[in-house]
């Protein structure tokens, strides 16, 4: 089938790694359907109105439409339906649109439907939706997702946790759990000489809720207990206070910072590392826990939004949102062994059976077969 994929969020020359898992999503359906991508994004420092930037990224036609950006959020909207409807004009007709996120930006999905009869299927990330900040979500955006929602022939979360958050805010679509892909090709386990210090990991974007900091004096406080331990982070948000802290902490023998890196930098850095750390405030999935199992490595993890989903006996540890004593209490036990997990090649094998690219197209596929008869 033609599909023609477009998201709120997509990987550009302003935000490189925004919304990389749809460009993902894309990848794995593109083994057995044709894909092209269709993406607009506001540009405040260009002279012209409409920018087209058309190349091939990794097998897939995508073009990316910059419009001129202004102060005024209505011009924005017109100007990016426009930009949408300029890029539509050069694409193939599909036979199925792949919308990604409820924000207003999928209007033009439902106007693809209305104006052409394609029908569309969208796949959704968003925490903003997630019941737990439901209240924090202005009721506009909430009444835009719910009626998007409502226009679709289906309704893709990537976890049960938002799945129940959207039917709470009305939508009553079909819906399919269809969860991130992990291209296992690139994330894979690689044998590591045995080291005697054990090297904890923790990769994201480093805003607040990710709690980095904590993660940080964790380690810090296991140090001076006396255990052999060291610790990389970083990821694409503010490492210079997190450099700035571990300095204080008198930490910069065993604590790394690094920033953004390339996708297979970050396999190379699971590999490399024993455990995988997430101590969010709240998460729809957490590609990396799914990431870190194709490496083979374990994950500790906090019991938030979609997360206890991926986090099976044996594959990982459940921990309570926000309690710095049982990350510790859980390192510890990392660290001197107490905890018994399944052979590096069985949490692998948990992802390529669920999560690869192969079985996410074969999972859309279903979808689409579904939507078509």
């Amino acid at each position: 089938m033609k599909i023609l994929f477009i998201s709120s969020w997509f990987p550009n020359k302003l935000e490189p790694t925004n919304g990389n898992f749809v460009q993902r999503h894309a990848e794995a359906v593109a083994l057995s359907h044709e894909v092209e991508i269709l993406h607009t994004i506001g540009y405040f420092n260009q002279k012209e109105t409409f920018v087209f930037d058309d190349k091939i990224i990794n097998g897939i036609r995508t073009l990316i439409i910059y419009y001129k950006n202004s102060n005024n959020p209505v011009q924005n909207f017109i100007r990016r339906m426009k930009a949408y409807k300029m890029g539509f004009a050069k694409m193939q007709k599909p036979d199925l649109v792949h919308a990604n996120v409820l924000h207003n930006n999928m209007l033009f999905a439902v106007y693809l439907k209305k104006k052409f009869k394609i029908p569309f299927v969208v796949t959704e990330h968003w925490t903003a939706l997630q019941k737990i900040n439901a209240r924090n979500t202005s009721s506009k955006v909430k009444k835009i997702a719910k009626f998007i929602g409502n226009q679709a022939s289906y309704v893709l979360p990537v976890s049960e946790n938002l799945a129940d958050s959207l039917k709470n805010l009305g939508i009553e679509t079909p819906m399919k759990i269809i969860s991130n892909v992990v291209n296992t090709e690139v994330f894979k386990i690689k044998n590591q000489p045995k080291k005697s210090t054990t090297k904890f990991l923790h990769v994201s974007s480093l805003i607040p809720r990710k709690r980095p900091d904590k993660i940080i004096e964790t380690v810090v406080k296991l140090k001076l207990s006396g255990y052999d331990v060291a610790l990389e982070i970083g990821g694409d948000g503010d490492t210079e206070t997190l450099r700035k802290l571990i300095k204080k902490l008198n930490a910069e023998n065993y604590i790394q910072v690094f920033d953004e890196i390339s996708y297979a930098e970050v396999a190379e850095k699971m590999q490399e590392s024993d455990c995988f750390i997430l101590f969010s405030d709240n998460e729809t999935q957490g590609c990396v826990i799914l990431e870190s199992y194709a490496c083979g490595k374990p994950v500790i993890a906090t019991n938030v939004g979609g997360v206890p989903e991926f986090i099976k006996p044996g594959l990982g540890i459940l921990i309570e949102k926000a309690n710095e004593e049982q990350l510790y209490q859980s390192m510890k036990d990392f660290l001197e062994s107490k905890t018994t997990f399944e052979n590096p090649n069985v949490l692998r094998e948990f992802v390529v059976d669920n999560f690869s690219k192969e079985s996410i197209c074969r999972q859309f596929s279903g979808i689409y077969e579904a939507i078509k008869i």
